[in-house]
């Protein structure tokens, strides 16, 4: 017998193991019902924190709309007098009705344009302030003896004007 060892043998490569479909299946419906409750439990979360969150613009302006009709219908104006009340009362809801009439269809074809306007009225807004805001900036800092505009940097001569005075020579 010799002394020398048997070299073991390399174990054979074993093939990956592949999820079958169903396991991938389950596995991804599984993520997918765990998204979909933590999204409902923090949907809730915020419901009870903050309130019922605000409707899309078109439902607000629907809302709106009801209100102001409401209010205009009950509306009693010692101007159209004690005879004149009843009949000016009907006319203006009549009015009212028509504005309705009128606005609803719109509002129910096109609930995407309002929700446009209302994020174009949003950025406006913010275009806005922040014009307001570098301004009032500017106000509040002072005269520092250097200008802020670099046009404004030239020599005005006399200051009659906003033009800059220019050497021809």
């Amino acid at each position: 017998m010799s002394e020398e060892r048997p070299t073991p043998e390399p174990p054979e490569p074993a093939e990956p193991q592949v999820p079958l479909a169903a396991d991938a299946d389950a596995d991804a419906d599984a993520w997918a019902t765990a998204c979909a409750e933590d999204l409902a439990a923090e949907k809730a979360r915020r419901r009870t924190t903050y309130g019922p969150p605000p409707g899309s613009a078109a439902e607000e302006l629907k809302k709106l709309v009801d209100t102001v009709a409401e209010k205009l219908s009950g509306l009693q104006s010692p101007l159209f007098g004690a005879v004149a009340g009843p009949a000016a009362q009907q006319v203006v809801r009549q009015v009212v009705e028509q504005a309705k009439a009128a606005v609803e269809p719109v509002i129910e074809r096109n609930p995407d344009v309002f929700d446009h306007l209302a994020a174009a009225g949003n950025e406006l807004l913010a275009a806005y302030r922040s014009a307001v805001q570098a301004q009032e900036r500017r106000w509040t800092a002072g005269d520092r003896g250097e200008p802020d505009d670099p046009r404004d940097r030239g020599d005005r001569g006399d200051g009659s004007g906003p033009g800059q005075r220019i050497d021809l020579d």
